[in-house]
């Protein structure tokens, strides 16, 4: 995972906040709706991604201890 996995989600995490407040300048209630997925779908990416690399760290640091590093 990574830096530029965090860089796509925070980038479609802005586009979502751009979305919403787009719909919401403009009364549209399926471009903020969209905006608001979008959002929504970013932090659970971040989430994912945040949890992959504390297991990659863990297996690091099991690594580490069996190889007397």
């Amino acid at each position: 995972m990574g830096l530029a996995d965090d860089a796509k989600n925070k980038a479609e995490e802005l586009k979502g906040r751009g979305k919403e407040a787009a719909g919401s300048a403009t009364d549209n209630k399926d471009l903020k709706a969209e905006g608001q997925g979008d959002q929504a779908s970013a932090n659970v990416k971040q989430k994912v991604t945040d949890a992959a690399d504390a297991v990659k760290n863990k297996t690091n640091d099991v690594k580490d201890k069996l190889t007397g590093h």
